[in-house]
């Protein structure tokens, strides 16, 4: 009898558990985000027209097209700096609008294509602001925001600056101050609008292989836009080429990118040849 009295105590516990089961394999099976139907427009000019795309969880999507196709307008709704005229967009599956900034900003990081700061604000005082999402009002910083913005500044290979002022800097070291800043948040997932702008080869490169990095080592989603399509080609996973406000080509970049998808999104013939196992873009207009 007693037997039987513990089974049945024990069978709303079981049952909680698998449902909790069920809801973290369903959590696990969602896109990272995914974009609904989505359309905007500035004053009577439309931008966007019905997107709808898919972010997968724990790759590196690379936004791509021609100058007015509506990218950077994309990463703005994506990224709560715009409000969608139509059309919803799904953070792990709940709707990015019911999110304040503050929770937003615990799930999401962002590096934007402009950022500015007081010349003379060291490294480490920068980067700390990555945790203003977990502070409350007059508290002090905790042993786990000193851990985050130590980590944060270690992997970007910042923290020998961490007490040089900023204008101090070279612009592909500003470059990866920002992006500490953005992991200092801790979140699973990383927005970067161009990230190698106004950057040397150099620091281009640098630059994507942190990417790189960061996808691979600690499993972070990375949705970032380029220009060049050779980077794309080899540091995304995925790429999503926008056309006209709407998505024109999506996939794995081997297999979208050809000479036809290039005319279709930047409207010019260039060849599209494989080297090493890889496809390459040649900067040199293809014969008609």
């Amino acid at each position: 009898m007693t037997g039987s009295t513990t089974a049945a105590g024990n069978a709303p516990a079981a049952g909680e558990e698998k449902r909790s089961a069920d809801r973290e394999l369903l959590r696990q099976t969602l896109p990272e985000m995914e974009v609904r139907n989505l359309s905007f427009a500035y004053g009577k000019q439309p931008v966007l027209r019905d997107v709808s795309l898919m972010i997968p969880r724990g790759k590196v999507t690379t936004i791509m097209g021609a100058n007015g196709c509506g990218k950077s307008t994309l990463f703005a709704l994506m990224t709560k700096n715009l409000t969608p005229g139509r059309g919803k967009i799904f953070l792990r599956g709940k709707n990015i609008a019911n999110l304040n900034l503050k929770d937003y900003a615990r799930e999401v990081s962002i590096v934007q294509q402009y950022n500015t700061a007081a010349d003379d604000i060291t490294v480490e005082r920068l980067v700390a602001f990555g945790r203003t999402p977990y502070l409350r009002l007059m508290q002090e910083k905790t042993d786990e925001d000193e851990r985050a913005v130590e980590w944060a500044m270690e992997v970007t290979n910042v923290a020998e600056f961490r007490d040089r002022e900023i204008a101090r800097l070279s612009g592909g070291q500003r470059q990866r101050v920002w992006i500490a800043m953005a992991l200092a948040q801790s979140t699973k997932i990383l927005f970067l609008d161009e990230p190698t702008t106004y950057l040397d080869i150099r620091y281009q490169i640098e630059i994507l292989q942190l990417v790189r990095k960061l996808n691979r080592e600690y499993g972070m989603t990375i949705v970032m836009v380029l220009h060049d399509i050779n980077q794309a080609i080899f540091y995304s996973d995925e790429v999503i080429g926008l056309a006209d406000g709407k998505v024109a080509v999506a996939g794995s970049p081997q297999e979208v990118i050809t000479q036809e998808s290039i005319q279709k999104l930047f409207g010019i013939s260039l060849e599209v040849t494989r080297f090493g196992g890889s496809k390459h873009v040649m900067l040199t207009q293809a014969l008609p």
